[in-house]
């Protein structure tokens, strides 16, 4: 008989132990498998210790927020939309959210129609969710190496086959992708789709040139290979000139 997770006193266990897991490994399913740890998970563990400062994430410093502004936007929340905001919303995302969205997207030089904007969670529901709607077991995915921390443990939980490229102080080295290609037509594989972080890439730090943007471009068209573009950072930028999202430069189709 299986024991109830909260015992007499109230309390609640935390975590199962392995040999408890066992009891179960036979209802898992097969992707389960090769499922690990994610980085992020341990990154973020480590953020609740008061004695640690973690500069590895993309973690804000909370205490230069404003608590009088917050104060006030919550406020004026609770006094003019407390029914609005309590209840459920479009799949697609309030329609105010998704004109911030089109708007910060032209701030970058970036147009897009809002119907064609779906409001998530953040960026790593959209890795999710992209990752659903493409990849059976076994697809390939193209991404830079390294890459964001958060997105392989994703993309092995839909059973990708993730090919990385190297990266340098230019971004991506485009330049091998073709023969990449090649040898992957040459097996009858073909990438579901590429995923980059071309401006102020995580963990790298580094910015894709504009020369490689122009080429990245120009063989995914060839291709015909979707390019996942995650841009979390662009509008951090303390010097230099932005350069055009991939999206820009492919005319935005």
């Amino acid at each position: 008989m299986d024991r109830p997770i909260g015992g007499a006193s109230g309390g609640r266990r935390t975590r199962q132990t392995a040999h408890e897991l066992a009891r179960y490994e036979t209802l898992f399913a097969t992707r389960t498998r090769g499922m690990k740890s994610s980085a992020m998970r341990e990154m973020m563990a480590l953020t609740e210790r008061p004695d640690v400062i973690s500069l590895a994430g993309g973690l804000p410093d909370t205490s230069t927020f404003e608590p009088e502004l917050y104060a006030t936007l919550m406020a004026r929340v609770a006094a003019e939309s407390t029914a609005r905001a309590l209840q459920y919303g479009p799949t697609e995302g309030m329609a105010s959210t998704v004109q911030c969205v089109v708007d910060v997207m032209a701030a970058e030089g970036t147009t897009i129609d809002p119907g064609e904007v779906l409001v998530t969670t953040g960026g790593q529901q959209v890795i999710d969710l992209v990752c659903k709607t493409l990849l059976d077991p076994g697809d390939v995915v193209i991404c830079e190496a390294p890459t964001y921390p958060g997105a392989i443990p994703t993309l092995c939980s839909y059973e990708a086959d993730v090919i990385q490229v190297e990266t340098d102080a230019e971004g991506m080295k485009v330049e091998e992708l073709p023969e990449l290609l090649a040898r992957l037509a040459r097996e009858g594989r073909r990438p579901k789709f590429i995923y980059s972080i071309p401006t102020f890439q995580n963990p790298a730090g580094v910015t894709m040139s504009a020369e490689r943007r122009r080429r990245l471009v120009e063989i995914t068209r060839e291709h015909e290979i979707l390019v996942r573009e995650d841009n979390p950072y662009g509008l951090l930028r303390v010097e230099g000139d932005p350069e055009s999202s991939l999206h820009g430069r492919d005319g935005g189709d």
